[in-house]
């Protein structure tokens, strides 16, 4: 069991229902961590991690992580601040899931990508992302983002010019009621 810590690029985590349905989980890039849950006794991956961009991950054997986050501190304060953050995240997905209009899932969608509010994390452009992917991720159609993404784009929220620029204004599609 390992646990990988993503240096450059960005990985996506997804899972497969029965039917063959692609669920998109999570993309993550530099500085999240993968397979954490071996820590925690998990002994079955549930979601398959895929490269969207080149990627550099540093591989973490299971008992050198416990070795780390027992004796390095300033580590091991890191590593629970992020699980703490990620979890809130899929708690907040979840909230957004049951509660939220297609449009704001996916206004807030864009703007975790472009790691909006990550104290010196923001990108200008956001990682290869389609919008068949996006749907993915948010839980419709990809017609159904499209719709949306012209939307922000003549709106200026969005832009596309060697990729996928996001706006910090899109911040008010996730704000207004």
């Amino acid at each position: 069991m390992k646990v990988l810590y993503i240096q450059e690029g960005s990985v996506k985590l997804s899972v497969v229902n029965e039917a063959g349905k692609e669920a998109v989980v999570a993309i993550l890039g530099p500085g999240d961590f993968l397979g954490e849950g071996c820590l925690a006794g998990q002994t079955v991956c549930i979601a398959t991690a895929t490269a969207i961009v080149s990627a550099t991950l540093l591989v973490i054997e299971k008992n050198e992580m416990i070795r780390a986050l027992h004796e390095e501190h300033e580590f091991s304060d890191r590593f629970i601040a992020y699980v703490l953050e990620r979890n809130l995240r899929v708690e907040g997905d979840l909230i957004d899931q049951l509660f939220s209009s297609t449009e704001k899932r996916l206004a807030r969608t864009l703007l975790l990508l472009a790691r909006y509010g990550a104290p010196g994390s923001a990108q200008a452009v956001l990682p290869k992302v389609s919008q068949e992917m996006l749907a993915e991720m948010i839980g419709t159609t990809r017609p159904r983002v499209n719709l949306f993404m012209n939307k922000f784009r003549k709106l200026g929220f969005i832009r596309y010019n060697g990729g996928l620029h996001v706006n910090n204004s899109l911040l008010s599609v996730v704000l207004h009621d």
